[in-house]
């Protein structure tokens, strides 16, 4: 195999791409944290590399997690474990070596920063992250559990940049970030509802049908919305900001529109094009309206 195919397969099996999502919210969350300054160049470094590793970690724990699952499923019995183009040690390892890359990271605050919060509370957060994994063997709410994980990004990028400044926009920021990660994962599990159900294990769609997990989507997006528009009024964000919200707003319409009970052929555009927008326009937005306050 060569290296150019081997970097490819781990960037397909942890999503490597899918860090776009919640990477602009922990971006906007460091500048809101600096605020009235700029968070140093060192702080955003290491917020990167706290979120890939984190992310990379988490992601490769549940294939190997799921591997068993994935090869029983259609649709994800092409994934690289299942099909032997990655071995489960080699999966172990990577995931030993990404999390130890993160609380590297986390260390890297105290040593760097003299911040020792990221580095006390590093642990507990990849053990959440990694929980996710087992959750839809025995809950529902398994969408809720991941978008609490990822949503503790921007909590954690505020408090590795300013513990002190943490209050009810942080909050908020976490709140609309695991709603809207809840909700596209709903979206997203719709495609594998009967799958489910045949193998006993539990999702929105699989325990309360594919239309009726659609309508809690848009409820949890609902509350993004709203949970966005309360981070900007409680942080004094101006105009720009609030059109970054306003695009959200557009985006996640489009997201809940094209996919329907009977029709679930564009669950990868909603769940990979438009979230990957959604991430990008707010933090983008979010950030340029700090800079020009």
């Amino acid at each position: 195999m060569s290296v150019l195919q081997a970097v490819r397969d781990w960037g397909e099996m942890i999503k490597f791409s899918h860090s776009v999502f919640a990477l602009p919210f922990a971006a906007l969350a460091a500048f809101l944290a600096a605020r009235p300054g700029l968070p140093t160049v060192s702080q955003l470094g290491l917020v990167l590399v706290c979120m890939v590793a984190a992310r990379s970690a988490a992601m490769t724990f549940n294939r190997i997690v799921d591997a068993g699952i994935d090869a029983r499923n259609p649709r994800t019995a092409g994934r690289h474990i299942p099909r032997g183009a990655i071995s489960r040690r080699g999966a172990w390892s990577f995931f030993v070596a990404a999390a130890a890359l993160f609380m590297g990271g986390c260390a890297g605050f105290l040593l760097i920063e003299g911040n020792a919060w990221p580095l006390l509370l590093g642990g507990p957060v990849l053990l959440i992250l990694c929980f996710y994994s087992y959750t839809k063997r025995f809950t529902r709410w398994s969408h809720v559990v991941l978008g609490a994980g990822i949503a503790f990004a921007p909590v954690a990028a505020w408090i590795a940049v300013s513990p002190e400044t943490l209050g009810a926009a942080g909050w908020l920021l976490m709140l609309a970030v695991a709603t809207w990660i809840a909700g596209f994962d709903v979206i997203y599990a719709c495609q594998d509802a009967e799958f489910d159900r045949g193998a006993g294990l539990h999702s929105l769609p699989s325990t309360i049908g594919v239309g009726r997990a659609l309508l809690a989507a848009r409820g949890l997006h609902a509350v993004t919305v709203a949970g966005l528009v309360g981070v900007g009024l409680l942080s004094g964000m101006g105009v720009i900001y609030f059109v970054g919200v306003g695009c959200v707003v557009v985006l996640l319409i489009v997201e809940n529109a094209i996919v329907s009970a009977n029709d679930l052929s564009r669950v990868n555009v909603a769940f990979f094009t438009v979230n990957g927008v959604v991430g990008l326009v707010l933090g983008g937005l979010g950030i340029a309206d700090v800079l020009m306050g």
